[in-house]
């Protein structure tokens, strides 16, 4: 049996000191320094041996942060882990205290095709793997001919919608694990922030807050719905272009949705119903023309071989309790940061281990409303969720 864990970390806009990386939004070197620091300290607490991360700037900042993990991570297992020279020396009870460092790790980093000058940046996504790679990353972005999504009213042309580039990127690597080779996609998908038309003077009339246009402010949010959908829609396809082939996926990031939302569940695929033989056919004749329970059958076998599950639920379904949140605003605490797992590692024929432990780093969280609120432009907004997992040997 091969245990190794694998989070999901939006560090909230990591780029250096005095680089302006939104209008008017850059850390002075005292700010990035408390940033760094505390991104660190998490990364220590958190001792993921694969962590995506997402709203990466650059990969030099993040490289500073990893090796100061490390440094902390170091000095914490000579402090807490008994040796020869220390009164106390039942190792076995110490475990699990023990860092591992990321010194012979590797990163991936997946610039944002859509980065811009200074005060016009966008982030990009990293992996960093303690296991390496195997073969080059792949990034998924720039879609090379315009996707159309058609539609249609009452069987007449109904328009399409149409993306070229994703918001972000999606990054994939394969990651060599007890013998097995993991496909782990990354991804942080459109936000529900508005995105509205700017003019030639690069604004547009529905961020002028003093004269607020509710309707066009909902059309915005329409269009960010739509493009996060169309988002989710793309990285499903090569999810299951993986899974067709055979190979244990681990999907992770910022969805930017809840569990249940759509997008949510364009990614994670169909959930079957309990029985098809009841339905009319597609290609029904006659009222009585439905599925067979031969039909039925494959038909669920084949939503299921394609089919990812929450680890926050599978968690939450063993503990028999609900108390995870990535995210808080104005009083509303979401699950918005998600880890989605093939049947691989679940109990069946393709299993190759299973989920053992959930874990979620969020007390540094607030909704916006106290006091301490300001402190998040330095933390992140986000909480850290982790799947422990264990993997049976690979087959000879």
């Amino acid at each position: 049996m091969t245990d190794f864990t694998i989070g999901s970390f939006n560090v909230k806009n990591l780029i250096r000191a005095d680089r302006e990386y939104y209008r008017f939004h850059s850390y002075t070197p005292e700010e990035y320094a408390w940033k760094r620091d505390w991104l660190a300290d998490q990364l220590v607490t958190l001792d993921a041996d694969i962590v995506g991360f997402q709203e990466i700037f650059e990969e030099e900042a993040l490289s500073e942060v990893i090796s100061l993990a490390d440094r902390y991570g170091e000095a914490q297992n000579d402090f807490a882990i008994p040796d020869a020279s220390k009164r106390y020396r039942k190792r076995a009870i110490f475990r699990k205290l023990a860092y591992g460092s990321y010194r012979e790790g590797e990163i991936a980093f997946a610039p944002n095709a859509n980065d811009g000058e200074p005060g016009h940046r966008r982030p990009g996504l990293a992996v960093l793997s303690r296991f390496g790679f195997v073969d080059e990353p792949e990034i998924i972005q720039d879609l090379g001919q315009a996707l159309d999504i058609p539609f249609q009213d009452g069987g007449e042309d109904g328009g399409f919608f149409r993306i070229t580039r994703l918001s972000r990127p999606i990054l994939k690597v394969r990651v060599p694990v007890g013998g097995h080779v993991i496909t782990v996609f990354n991804t942080h998908l459109k936000s529900k922030l508005g995105e509205f038309i700017r003019g030639d003077d690069g604004t547009a009339p529905e961020a002028d807050l003093t004269a607020y246009d509710p309707v066009g402010r909902a059309l915005g949010s329409a269009r960010a719905a739509m493009r996060r959908m169309a988002e989710a829609w793309v990285l499903r396809g090569a999810i299951v272009q993986e899974l067709r082939a055979g190979n244990p996926v681990i999907v992770l990031g910022d969805f930017n949705d809840a569990e249940n939302a759509v997008s949510s569940e364009i990614i994670s695929g169909e959930v079957p119903f309990k029985n098809y033989e009841w339905m009319l056919r597609h290609d029904a004749e006659h009222r009585g023309d439905r599925y067979s329970a031969e039909d039925a059958a494959q038909i669920t076998a084949d939503i299921e071989a394609v089919r990812l599950r929450s680890a926050e639920k599978l968690f939450v379904q063993k503990s028999l309790r609900d108390m995870v949140f990535t995210a808080a605003f104005g009083g509303v605490y979401e699950s918005i940061d998600q880890i989605y797992l093939s049947p691989h590692f679940l109990p069946g024929p393709q299993s190759i281990g299973e989920m053992t432990y959930f874990s979620v780093l969020n007390d540094h969280l607030t909704d916006g409303s106290h006091p301490e609120a300001p402190y998040n432009k330095l933390a992140s907004d986000h909480g850290q969720i982790m799947a422990h997992l264990s993997l049976k040997g690979a087959p000879r």
